[in-house]
């Protein structure tokens, strides 16, 4: 039964979604995006290096200061090393002056400064007082500052009753008053007042040197200022007064107080109400003065330019010198930043797409250092902090801190000062992370850059090499089909592939199967040929016979019958023989498929065949040779001989009766070989390695009539490959000048 099938095959479908090589290759170069992460990670960690690179240098710095301020005590305030602890409000801190003062009475030049002025109320009264205190009854805001060289002074006084000096009184004491004294260069203490008739410049007086007097002696013109009263209030006959004033730091030394005197009746058993930042009448009771060291200054002076704000401080953390601006203290330079910024000569179009697309992007996550941040120790006079606490107890430390709004990152390095093995101060450096992150920045945005290019130009080539690919395989696909026609008869070859890849071997190995599969169909489409020329004669003899049958008269006497009968079973015997050769092959696929292997002789297996083919075939000389006696074998002895069969079987056809058939079991690389060889005819080169594949043959006619369909040599090969071994057959090379060729077929078995 022949079945024909019009048209093409219908194609098996795949799944709903498809999902192509590029676009795999797409998904796939998505994982470029950890690249810029990995990036981005990497600068937040050498931002890290840098930081404690920027502390280390900044502890350099300050380790280089204090060491031109070492073994110096001309440079530092002697008597305030002494005090156990800075009292707020009577030890004075000398604050530096921008601009100058105009000694006015106005304090208009002070409203920078007024911030900094202490406020001096009851917990400041230097006399016990048997009347309730009130504000309004005495209070002031006072502090000093210098500028050149003076020290100046304002007094912002509260006063409900006002009493000025009377014109013709000589006393200075009998009336309100500002009480000074202090310890001049010579360390001898002094005492003045300051006491007017009327508003306007002051008249400062020196008292004697009886401390329990406080009448003047002589008048002290070096003592400069401005006395102004206050507006009058509705309802008050006055409500204060200002003095604004200068004393040379000439005249001073280390210690110094002030006192406003209350006098609000000429009464002399009205105790007068007296605040101040310590009594001016008790020499041992004034308060230190911290003015700026000039001297520490010039020293640090020439430091404004190394790009940090430095501090000197003293025992008792107050300021003694500073230099440079917070501001400027950005840490790392400029030239730093451009060099790792590089070059920006760039074309225009990508200087526009910088700015205008990428910058934006980029500072989506980056953020610039400000400008401008809140410095709350711009005009302090006393440091506080664990690092600075830690210097003047001797051991160098470093602190970072945040500004009070959160837009900067301060680092603060501070190292002691030592004088005669005591620490007399300390030294603070301060910078910002303004310049790290600047660096960081401009190193992400050259970062981002160059991945951003990577980034496209890696996807464009994943690109194009998927679209190659794709065509490649798509090709390869046409060229597949379009080797069959309709009828899946094939039709062509596919071209031979040079590509030296995985593609070229897939498309080589599509030309190799589609030209077996040619040579296969060939053969398909002959075989009818074949069959029809093997079954012509016996189904002649058949019909020739049974026609013969039919018009002889069949009697008992007839014996010439017979001789038709027996034709007509010769013929019915070789059709029986073909149709049992065409189905050896599938029958013997089924029986490997549930035959049980078993181990077995091998040597002895091959003896005893030898002497059965010598009894099977008289004409021919069988020859047995081993040097595996105890050989052994995993597989099935009855189809191993089945395989013997064929291949001795095909041996004995094609070897003249007088050559000698050689079989021979040997070992190469641990690894058993049988070989059997015969003369005869050579084979053709172009069909060795065809003559093992099914329906091949190059036989002629067959001497004894008997059917060759090229089934045998395929069933030893497929016996063979069950017994893990492979088969090869070749032409056997010439003997001494003997013209005596013949084939060797070789089985190679592994143990």
């Amino acid at each position: 039964m022949v079945w024909v099938i019009a048209g093409k095959p219908k194609p098996i479908e795949g799944p709903l979604l498809r999902i192509g090589i590029r676009l795999k290759l797409f998904v796939l170069s998505l994982f470029l995006f950890s690249i810029p992460w990995l990036g981005y990670q990497y600068v937040w960690e050498l931002e890290s290096y840098l930081r404690i690179g920027q502390e280390q240098t900044l502890m350099g710095t300050a380790r280089a200061v204090a060491t031109a301020l070492h073994e110096r005590p001309k440079l530092f305030n002697q008597q305030a090393s002494f005090l156990s602890d800075v009292k707020p409000g009577t030890d004075l801190y000398a604050h530096q002056l921008v601009d100058p003062i105009q000694l006015d009475g106005q304090l208009h030049d002070w409203s920078d400064y007024r911030h900094l002025a202490v406020k001096y109320d009851q917990q400041y009264l230097l006399d016990v007082s048997a009347s309730p205190y009130n504000e309004n009854d005495l209070s002031f805001t006072h502090m000093v500052g210098i500028y050149g060289n003076y020290l100046y002074a304002f007094f912002d006084v509260t006063d409900d009753t006002l009493m000025m000096r009377p014109r013709n009184s000589l006393r200075v004491d009998k009336n309100d008053h500002l009480y000074i004294a202090f310890r001049d260069k010579d360390n001898v203490f002094q005492r003045y007042i300051v006491a007017n008739h009327d508003p306007g410049w002051i008249n400062a007086y020196r008292l004697t040197d009886h401390l329990q007097s406080t009448r003047a002696s002589s008048p002290e013109p070096r003592i400069q200022g401005h006395w102004r009263n206050n507006p009058l209030s509705r309802g008050q006959s006055n409500n204060g007064y200002q003095i604004e004033l200068r004393i040379p730091l000439s005249m001073l030394n280390d210690n110094i107080a002030f006192a406003i005197v209350d006098v609000d009746s000429s009464d002399p058993s009205e105790q007068p109400l007296r605040i101040g930042t310590a009594n001016p009448g008790q020499e041992d009771s004034l308060g230190t003065l911290l003015v700026p060291s000039p001297e520490i200054e010039s020293i640090i002076k020439g430091l404004q330019y190394a790009n940090a704000r430095i501090w000197v401080l003293d025992n008792h953390r107050r300021v003694m010198a500073r230099s440079g601006d917070i501001f400027d203290a950005t840490g790392p330079n400029s030239q730093l930043t451009n060099a790792v910024a590089g070059d920006t000569s760039q074309t225009s179009w990508f200087n526009d797409i910088e700015k205008n697309w990428l910058r934006p992007l980029y500072y989506k996550i980056l953020t610039d250092p400000p400008e401008k941040f809140v410095d709350t120790l711009k005009d302090a006079y006393s440091l506080e902090g664990k690092d600075i606490i830690n210097a003047l107890k001797g051991k160098p430390d470093a602190l970072w801190r945040l500004s009070p709004d959160n837009k900067a990152v301060i680092l603060s390095a501070t190292h002691p000062i030592w004088i005669n093995n005591n620490v007399m101060g300390a030294v603070v450096v301060e910078q910002t992370t303004h310049g790290i992150r600047t660096l960081r920045n401009k190193a992400l945005e050259k970062l981002f850059n160059v991945i951003l290019a990577v980034m496209i130009s890696g996807t464009v080539v994943l690109f194009l090499f998927a679209s190659r690919v794709s065509f490649r395989i798509r090709n390869l696909r046409n060229q597949t089909e379009a080797a069959t026609d309709a009828q899946g008869r094939i039709i062509q070859n596919i071209p031979l592939s040079k590509a030296q890849d995985e593609i070229g071997d897939l498309s080589r190995a599509f030309h190799n199967v589609l030209g077996k599969l040619s040579q296969y169909h060939h053969y398909l489409e002959n075989m009818a040929a074949r069959l029809s020329h093997e079954l012509r004669t016996p189904v002649a003899i058949v019909k020739s016979s049974m026609e013969n049958l039919a018009h002889r008269q069949q009697n008992a006497e007839d014996q010439g019958s017979q001789v038709f009968i027996d034709r007509a079973q010769e013929g019915i015997s070789r059709l029986s023989q073909i149709l049992n050769k065409m189905s050896e092959a599938s029958r013997l696929e089924n029986a490997l498929q549930t035959t049980e292997k078993e181990t077995f002789n091998l040597d002895q297996l091959l003896q005893g065949c030898t002497h059965g083919y010598q009894l099977a075939y008289p004409s021919n000389c069988f020859l047995y040779q081993s040097n595996l006696s105890e050989q052994t074998l995993l597989g099935s002895a009855d189809l191993f001989v089945q395989m013997l069969d064929k291949i001795i079987t095909n041996a004995v056809d094609f070897s003249p009766n007088d050559t000698p058939i050689l079989i021979e079991l040997t070992g190469k690389n641990d690894k058993p070989v049988l070989k059997i060889s015969n003369a005869g005819p050579l084979l053709p080169e172009d069909m060795q390695s065809q003559l093992f594949d099914s329906m091949v043959s190059v036989r002629a006619n067959a001497a004894n009539g008997e059917p060759h369909l090229g089934i045998g040599l395929y069933i030893a090969k497929t016996i063979a490959e069950f017994h893990q071994g492979r088969i090869a057959i070749e032409n056997r090379p010439s003997q001494d000048g003997v013209s005596l060729d013949g084939v060797i077929v070789s089985i190679t078995f592994k143990t």
